[in-house]
């Protein structure tokens, strides 16, 4: 099906803007779907959008005016979801065109939130810590005072520059000034664990891409056809960014996956080894140094967009988005892209990457375990059970019945110490962490393997792929709706 997707020419690489880069990958999709163009374009519209500012006192007493924006992709699942960014470039285009991936986001990994966005224009390292506590409750104030939260309206996160201190800030602020709502815990996420936080929430995005890059790479078919042996074991991984995303995603797929990180890059600039780096190695560095530069043994690069052009199996972009452009995307040697920053590569690129036989990881799957994980919050706070409380000790129970059956029907007993090492190793029941990272890693699996099913149907891309599996389950919740036939 043919749709109009209203932007400049696809040529034209920096007149698109970000939302019209993630609109033109929906109209890619949107033609490989038989559904009619009403409904489409009501997929593809970011239903609210809000700017506004507000004055905050400085330290000094000045007075500064700052500016925010909440974008509400699509109300086809409430609340919406989605992080909020501190960043100097925050715009309209940028938090519509992350909320239309957030929308799409949370329907391919089948989370039941529509996609929001948020942010505030300033960069949180010129601020004190008092400084941004007020700006953050005053944005809260503004989103309340507008309707853009609450834990069955939109629930933010998160983002670039923020963290579990602002999202604190947000849920006291809405205590302040809500009606003392039971659920109201849920009307943030990413908090303090102490605060009704998740355990596993800090790392969830890192590790939700090392679960999607590890199910690309367990299909021998495709690994055969990028001439590459099935699995992690000793690949070569460079990853660009070493922020929550990054940090967690490499650490990871060291120690878990057996991987080789052989390049990092950070805005200072990146270095290189091809017999390994130790990521934990690297950031003590830097903390100790102020840089990742000069790390022993390694080789400084000058700049980190030239990483992205080293030799490697894998290129894990994890900073900023538009870092792979056409200028350079002929020269990435990569033979697997994971996308684990938001539309790191352009669409323009990604035509050139996939006539190049490069395997597009894209970010609207592969960066979805912080919103996947959100959810679990969300859930614990609206039922206000930690995961696990009720059933733990009754599983670790009955491992230990289990283990005493096996001895009294073995000819000869158990030694008593090993019985009790293997009730102590086998014995707990799932503690929350546990339990969060098994349905992290079971969304992200099945998830790919739905995208990759549908990439095999259509014969097409895998970002194309994933963009289907969005549209027709969005499509499939306004059916449900009865708001379309």
């Amino acid at each position: 099906m043919q749709m109009n997707t209203e932007s400049p020419p696809a040529q034209d690489e920096s007149s698109l803007g970000f939302f019209g880069q993630v609109n033109r990958m929906f109209g890619n999709a949107a033609e490989q779907t038989e559904h009619p163009l009403g409904v489409l374009y009501q997929i593809r519209a970011c239903d609210n959008i809000i700017r506004f500012e507000f004055p905050i006192k400085r330290d000094d007493g000045t007075i500064q005016v700052i500016r925010g924006y909440r974008a509400e992709h699509s109300h086809h699942k409430k609340p919406t979801k989605g992080g909020i960014r501190y960043a100097p470039n925050v715009n309209v285009d940028e938090v519509m065109a992350l909320s239309a991936l957030m929308s799409y986001k949370c329907a391919i990994v089948d989370v039941p939130f529509g996609g929001a966005k948020g942010g505030v224009c300033i960069d949180a390292r010129n601020y004190s810590q008092d400084e941004l506590e007020r700006i953050t409750r005053r944005y809260t104030f503004e989103l309340s005072r507008k309707d853009f939260i609450g834990p069955g309206t939109d629930v933010p996160a998160p983002d670039y520059g923020t963290g579990e201190r602002e999202m604190s800030w947000i849920m006291d602020t809405m205590h302040q000034i809500g009606d003392d709502d039971l659920n109201s815990l849920a009307c943030v996420t990413g908090k303090p664990v102490g605060q009704g936080g998740v355990r596993g929430r800090t790392e969830a995005t890192g590790r939700g891409v090392y679960y999607g890059i590890r199910e690309a790479c367990s299909f021998e078919e495709d690994m055969q056809e990028l001439g590459l042996a099935p699995g992690l074991e000793n690949k070569d991984i460079v990853v660009q960014g070493l922020g929550n995303v990054g940090y967690h995603a490499a650490k990871i797929l060291e120690e878990e996956g057996g991987a080789n990180i052989v390049g990092i890059a950070e805005i200072e600039g990146a270095i290189h080894d091809p017999t390994g780096l130790s990521v934990d190695d690297v950031v003590a560095h830097r903390e100790e140094t102020g840089s990742i530069l000069d790390f022993p043994g390694a080789e400084d690069i000058e700049t980190s967009a030239k990483a992205l052009e080293l030799p490697c199996d894998i290129l894990i972009p994890a900073a900023l988005e538009g870092v792979i452009t056409t200028d350079n995307a002929p020269r990435i040697q990569a033979s697997i892209v994971a996308e684990a920053a938001n539309g790191p590569v352009t669409s323009q690129a990604d035509d050139i990457l996939q006539e190049k036989g490069v395997l597009m990881i894209p970010d609207v799957y592969l960066n979805a375990g912080g919103v996947t994980v959100s959810y679990f919050e969300w859930l614990r706070n609206l039922s206000h059970v930690r995961h696990g409380r009720m059933s733990r000790r009754f599983e670790e129970r009955n491992a230990e019945r289990i283990l005493r059956a096996v001895d009294e029907l073995t000819a000869e007993d158990f030694d008593e110490d090993l019985l009790e090492t293997l009730i102590e190793q086998v014995g707990f029941g799932a503690s929350e962490r546990d339990l969060v990272n098994s349905g992290l890693e079971d969304t992200m699996a099945q998830a790919y393997t739905e995208i990759r099913d549908v990439r095999k149907e259509k014969n097409v891309d895998t970002r194309t792929a994933a963009f289907v599996s969005a549209i027709n389950k969005i499509a499939q919740s306004y059916q449900q709706m009865g708001i379309f036939p």
